[in-house]
């Protein structure tokens, strides 16, 4: 796990990371004070398997009181003591700085404990639902805290938006109920611990959230036969793993097989396409797992490899439906990679098999319409013709919960055995044509867990790499043995009881245990040899083999020279050369980037005078023609040289002149070498230097070129006048003798220029200058020659200079392509800004002009765009947290900008009563505007049936009607009052009926359809007894047979008259959908309630089912259409099992 600071999701610092490796990772420096360490669920073991005591075990229950009112950053609980230590809770009741609640575990005393102090603990936290307890947020990690990581935890714990809606649960009375359970243990030292010698393997190094791809990329390296096939995929030595998957994980394959340390798995993410958002964003691993097995095939298609993935994971099974009454049977065959199997309400693997085989029987009112046939009794289920040599089992832990509408995590003890037999009681699971002499007898290879809940957890995997006894743990960089127990029993979740702690209650505890087996991989026992073979050197590439030797011999050359580091003093050393060639181009202010000039390693005993003659040697300047002038920062934050060495510091070794030179532990020694030249330009001793004399340094500005550039340098007297070295200083310049200049002394750049004129008459003494100051100079002129430049002076150039940005500007239409860039200043204001842009494109009207700024953590626009004039200058919309970006993005508006805030625009999709296409218009009208100036400029643009047509508005989600915003307009139309309809438009059970002058400016359709339409005939004259239900289309999707209801299509309103049967309500539902008698002879109906269908006879009265009020909404009872769904779908439908917060993965390459 990498020790992560709470971010802003947003902005990133460069932390150093284990040798040569560098990582991202957010930071934030918005809190004030040490910030708390994040642990994102995603915590490695520190020492799960090494010897312990019993751990000291206890809970702390902290009640926070009007928690909506608190007005502060952060808050701590009590304190409470375990395993004889102080700890605290501290949250962040409105987020560390994003829309979570942030909550960590904190030692209480950690500034007063002993130096180098350091404890190990696991613990939960959670937050209470106090209305239904099986909803609490509970979040389980641990950690070795210490002086540097003396708080620990989840910035992301919940969403704010749960935690604060009263309905959720969590906030009743306006009382916060918090607990934290935290067990002390002793551990070893972890951070010698050595994988590679202690197991004979090693891990993968976290990029912040990708422990689910390294449990997933250990169990795939560890079937040998996978990684036989990935080493024979063909690649070149011009590749570049970054650019290529095979060969990232060619390469990734290798360093495992071979290195002896943890292994680093960028260039494979830089290869799928991702950037360093990705690698903060967890996935699920059953996901993941699918998309990259889709790859490689695609990848392998075409090479001696093609078909491996198949012969390893792909089995068969077969759909069927066979009529009991006739002779009739229909099959499918499907292939799968995977078999997702229930978790709830199987206590078993064998069990989830039985329930995917079970059969369904089709009778009564959910008959089987067999073609010639008829509707026919029938049985449906499936079977298996043929399993894989390597079974993967993905357990359904995750699951949609209906009555919360949220996903939750399925906790339930679940047991898996160490053999498999699919062959069990007589081959049950196997279809006919499956052939028996194949023996489906199964022995367990890999566990992958998954800790924590659905809001955020942790991943790691037990594994067998040769299906011997001795399994191990594979949690992201550590190793470590295990004993079967560990890797079996204690995955299959369920609960766990504590004992009594004395020093707080008497009472065992249970908790539920969040750490439980996610995945399974088997291995066929008669296809072990084959798929646990040798893997060698042989199967990899020889260029591959060249590249990671080389690789490694690098990494080793940069590893000694680390560990030599503490011998050498880098010595950098700058000249006049690389003041002339960097000034004016590379940097304007103070005189050198130090990272560009030569730069010396040198042994610390190796007395100055010596290092001298290396000078020599690289620059080809005598000895006793040097002189070295040391560098310091002054207060002001600028770096200048000071002062030349003295005869005795250059006496001394390298490494105690660079003690006493710089005040900062392993710093660079920083040097100038003066050098001076005769009149023949050849180097000639260094001038004695007094007290009196100042070394200067001299900059000339061009306003007409608008250019800047080094000159030389100087000594002078301090006693002595500016105007005294004129001459000096134009022979410097290549000018007249006598030409007029003007001087400017550059002070300071930061935060602000300050560079001011220099009185030529006044002594150098008096204007307090001093060696290593920079005098910029420039030519004096006329004010009328003055006028025409846009920098006349030196101060407003460097001005100019500091505050300059060029700007990247992208269509908003295009986030991804850059556009066109201008050079822009950072003091610009708003209005500046969008006039260049305007002027740019060619716009004359820069109010039309809308900018949105950059996300520079997930590297796309900011969800919000930038109001007019909403920010004073430029330098405010780049600035995104403690990160500046160098991109905006623009919009071209048809209305200027200031018009289209005081506008509220909604996307309406027109349904016409006749005709089958819909047409989606945006209505833009004043946020003070109603529901009713809605649907009359909806008119004004669709074609209606009949001028005094009524309109109504709807909010569709996911094909549910769930608000009926309008069920009346056109008040001008003669016939029935407003009060009347509106009491006739509540006969739909359930639904809010919002009046005529509803604001449109909180309606939202952003995740909702807004669907609008004409208000039928039949419903503007209902009777008292007559009823408006919602008609939706459905088909159940059998989940390994488990039966789901998934909505499709457009839902609409029906009327259904008193004592009306089915068989008249079927034949206005056909005449108003026009669907042929062919069809619509398969289509079943049913009365659903909750998701739970309740199918319905012909001669069913069908408005004595729609009675009841014990429901959410309309949209939880209605009529539903059974038949199927024609739309097409994807390959592979989306993963039931993904949690709530995450986007699904992508690999681009």
């Amino acid at each position: 796990m990498t020790l992560m600071t709470p971010p802003p999701l947003d902005g990133f610092v460069w932390v150093d990371k284990q040798e040569d490796e560098e990582m991202l990772i957010p930071h934030s420096d918005l809190v004030e004070g040490p910030q708390p360490m994040e642990a994102q669920a995603e915590t490695a073991s520190l020492a799960d398997n090494l010897p312990v005591d019993d751990p000291p075990t206890s809970r702390f229950t902290w009640t926070i009181g009007n928690f909506s009112r608190l007005n502060i950053k952060k808050l701590y609980s009590e304190v409470f003591i375990v395993g004889g230590y102080k700890w605290r809770i501290l949250i962040f009741p409105k987020g560390n700085n994003l829309d979570h609640l942030s909550m960590y575990l904190d030692v209480a005393d950690s500034h007063n404990l002993p130096y180098g102090w350091s404890r190990y603990a696991q613990f939960s936290l959670a937050v209470f639902n106090q209305i239904h307890q099986k909803y609490t947020v509970r979040k389980d990690t641990q950690h070795q805290f210490n002086s540097r990581e003396s708080d620990w935890g989840f910035t992301s714990f919940m969403p704010l938006s749960d935690l604060y809606n009263p309905g959720r649960g969590y906030l009743v009375n306006d009382t916060c109920v918090v607990e934290a359970e935290v067990a002390v243990r002793k551990v070893q030292d972890y951070w010698s611990y050595d994988s590679k010698k202690e197991t004979g393997y090693v891990g993968l190094k976290n990029q912040g959230a990708t422990c689910y791809m390294n449990s997933l990329l250990q169990t795939l390296y560890h079937i040998p036969y996978f990684r036989k096939a990935v080493y024979h995929m063909p690649t070149t030595e011009n590749d570049m793993p970054s650019g290529s998957i095979p060969l990232a994980l060619q390469s990734l394959f290798y360093k495992l097989q071979y290195s002896d340390s943890s292994v680093a798995t960028k260039e494979l993410t830089k290869s799928f396409g991702w950037d360093t958002y990705d690698s903060f964003m967890q996935h699920d691993v059953q996901e993941l797992n699918r998309v990259l097995c889709e790859k490689l095939e695609d990848k392998m298609k075409g090479t001696v490899v093609e078909g491996t993935l198949q012969q390893l994971f792909e089995g068969h099974h077969m759909n069927y439906i066979e009529c009991i009454n006739v002779d009739y049977k229909s099959t499918r065959k499907e292939s799968f990679y995977d078999l997702q199997l229930d978790v709830k309400g199987c206590q078993d693997v064998y069990a989830s098999f039985d329930k995917y085989v079970e059969v369904e029987r089709l009778e009564g009112d959910n008959k089987y319409h067999a073609e010639e046939h008829g509707l026919q009794d029938a049985k449906k289920g499936v079977l298996f013709i043929d399993f894989p040599p390597v079974l993967q089992l993905q357990l359904k832990r995750f699951e949609y919960d209906f009555m919360r509408d949220s996903m939750v995590k399925i906790n339930d003890r679940y047991e898996f055995p160490l053999q498999l037999d699919l062959d069990r009681e007589d081959g049950k699971y196997l279809s006919p044509e499956a052939d028996r002499s194949v023996r489906n007898l199964y022995t367990l290879h890999s566990v992958l867990v998954h800790s924590g809940g659905v809001h955020g957890g942790h991943y790691y995997a037990f594994i067998r790499p040769t299906l011997s006894d001795q399994w191990f743990k594979f949690e992201d960089e550590r190793v470590t043995k295990e004993d079967m127990k560990r890797a079996l029993e204690e995955q299959y979740g369920g609960e766990e009881e504590l004992p009594p702690n004395p020093g707080f209650n008497n009472t065992p505890f249970k908790f539920t245990k969040y750490s439980n087996a996610y995945m399974l991989v088997y291995i066929r026992e008669s296809d072990k040899e084959k798929i646990v073979c040798d893997v060698d050197e042989k199967d990899i590439a020889e260029h591959l083999r060249i590249r990671l030797k080389r690789e490694q011999e690098e990494k080793e050359d940069k590893r000694r020279y680390k560990a030599q580091a503490h011998l050498f003093t880098i010595i950098k050393v700058a000249r006049d050369d690389d003041l002339r060639q960097q000034i004016g181009s590379d940097i304007y202010f103070d005189l050198v980037d130090h990272d560009k000039v030569c730069s010396f390693r040198i042994q610390k005993q190796m007395p100055f005078n010596l290092f001298k003659e290396e000078v020599a040697k690289e620059f080809g300047i005598p000895v006793q023609f040097q002189r070295f002038w040391i560098w310091a920062k002054r207060q002001n934050h600028t770096y200048r040289p000071s002062r030349p060495l003295t005869p005795q510091e250059e006496a001394q070794p390298v490494g105690q002149l660079r003690e006493i030179v710089s005040k900062v532990n392993n710093a660079e020694l920083k040097l100038f070498l003066e050098v001076e030249l005769g009149q023949d330009l050849s180097p000639i001793p260094p001038p004695e230097k007094t007290k009196e004399d100042i070394l200067l340094f001299f900059k000339f500005y061009d306003p007409e070129k608008e250019e800047l550039r080094y000159v030389g340098r100087l000594f002078v007297k301090s006693s002595d006048r500016p105007i005294e070295i004129l001459s000096k200083i134009n022979e410097m310049a290549g000018f007249a003798l006598d030409e007029e200049i003007e001087l400017y002394e550059e002070i300071k750049f930061e935060p602000c220029v300050m560079c001011e004129h220099l009185d030529k008459r006044t002594s150098f003494r008096l204007s307090q200058i001093e060696d290593g100051d920079i005098i910029c100079f420039q030519k004096s002129a006329s004010l009328d020659i003055e006028d025409q430049y846009r920098y006349p002076d030196v101060p407003s150039y460097l001005e100019y200079v500091h505050n300059r940005q060029l700007v990247h500007f992208r269509s908003l239409e295009k986030p991804k392509e850059e556009d066109f860039s201008l050079e822009l200043s950072k003091l610009n204001s708003y209005d500046d800004v969008v006039e260049r842009v305007a002027a740019h494109l060619g716009l004359d009207d820069p109010s039309k002009i809308r900018l949105t700024s950059h996300n520079c953590y997930s590297q796309q626009p900011k969800p919000q765009p930038i109001k007019y004039r909403g920010v004073e200058h430029l330098s405010d919309m780049l600035v995104h947290y403690n990160q500046s970006s160098d991109i905006l993005y623009y919009e071209v508006l048809d209305i200027p900008l200031p018009e289209l805030q005081g506008l509220k625009n909604l996307k309406v999709s027109f349904h016409h009563s006749t005709k089958d296409d819909v047409v989606v218009h945006n209505i833009r009208l004043p946020k003070q505007s109603t529901v009713e100036d809605v649907l009359n400029e909806l008119k004004t643009k669709v074609e209606l049936s009949h001028p005094n047509a009524k309109l109504r508005l709807l909010e569709v989600f996911y094909h549910k009607i769930y608000k009926g915003l309008m069920e009346l307009i056109c008040q001008e139309s003669s016939g029935r009052n407003w009060s009347s309809l509106a009491a006739t438009s509540r006969l739909v059970e359930g639904s809010e009926i919002f009046p005529p002058n509803e604001k449109i400016e909180n309606i939202n359709d952003q995740y909702w359809t807004l669907r609008a339409e004409e208000i039928p005939e039949e419903e503007k004259s209902l009777g008292p007894h007559d009823r408006l239900i919602h008609v939706y289309h459905f088909t159940k999707e059998s989940a390994q047979n488990q039966m789901q209801v998934q909505n499709f299509g457009e839902p609409f309103f029906l009327v259904v008259h008193e004592g009306e049967t089915l068989a008249e309500v079927k034949a206005r539902i056909q005449k108003k959908l026009q669907v042929p008698e062919e069809e619509f002879s398969k289509w079943k109906f049913a009365f659903l309630s909750l998701g739970r269908p309740e199918y319905l006879q012909d001669s069913d009265i069908v408005s004595n089912r729609f009675q009841r009020k014990d429901v959410y909404g309309a949209w939880e009872q209605y009529l539903g259409l059974e038949h199927s769904d024609n739309a097409p779908k994807r390959a592979y439908a989306a993963n039931q099992n993904r949690h709530t917060y995450e986007k699904p993965v992508k690999i681009y390459n």
